[in-house]
């Protein structure tokens, strides 16, 4: 969904009233979508008059990223337990929690099988085409087989970091390279971190369940 604002500035209080406008327009967008990207962009006309959007598709003007938000997930009517016997049959097949599995699918996708992100990861547990290639899934909208790739993946990094659980959704988040680059840490990438905080809250709160 592309949302559009133009705006004529006036002489006084131009920071405030910028950061009023885009507030309202991230505001817009997170709940009137489903699934809305929220960056914002700007840029400013000959005539002055500021415009911004959170999808940028004049290839003729020079946009600026003013607020970044990788995907924002809403729906107020998600039944989570949609693929609950899949995602248990993936769990005992390669010896995961079921709760976990859930918990990476929630921050992943939010149980949307059809889920694609900017770079390209696809379905419920957003496989890269290479990384399902490797694990032999021919078709990542396929939920049964989305997850049991995504499972049999996750099972392949927490044994690779010897039950480091956080190390495994670092790197399920931001590859093994950023891993190992960071000595074995979770890189210092804001998205990584706050994924991994993120899988972790859920991996409890459906522990609980």
């Amino acid at each position: 969904m592309k949302v559009y604002l133009k705006i004529l500035f006036i002489n006084f209080g131009r920071s405030l009233f910028l950061r009023i406008a885009v507030a309202v327009l991230a505001a817009f967008i997170i709940t009137t979508a489903n699934i809305a990207h929220a960056d914002i962009y700007k840029y400013v006309d000959e005539e002055g008059v500021l415009h911004l959007t959170n999808v940028p598709t004049d290839h003729k003007v020079k946009y600026v990223l003013i607020l970044k938000e990788k995907r924002i997930l809403f729906n107020a009517n998600l039944d989570v337990t949609k693929y609950d016997e899949l995602i248990t049959k993936a769990a005992n097949k390669f010896k995961l929690d079921s709760a976990l599995i859930k918990a990476v699918i929630k921050a992943e996708s939010n149980f949307n099988h059809r889920a694609v992100s900017r770079v390209g990861a696809q379905g419920l547990m957003q496989l890269m085409p290479s990384t399902a290639s490797a694990l032999n899934v021919d078709d990542s909208f396929h939920p049964e087989k989305n997850i049991e790739g995504g499972a049999r993946y996750l099972r392949y990094l927490i044994n690779t970091y010897k039950g480091d659980l956080t190390l495994a959704l670092a790197a399920y988040n931001a590859g093994e390279k950023a891993v190992s680059k960071y000595n074995y840490n979770i890189p210092p990438y804001r998205e990584t971190q706050n994924y991994v905080k993120r899988v972790l809250s859920f991996y409890k709160s459906y522990s609980n369940l």
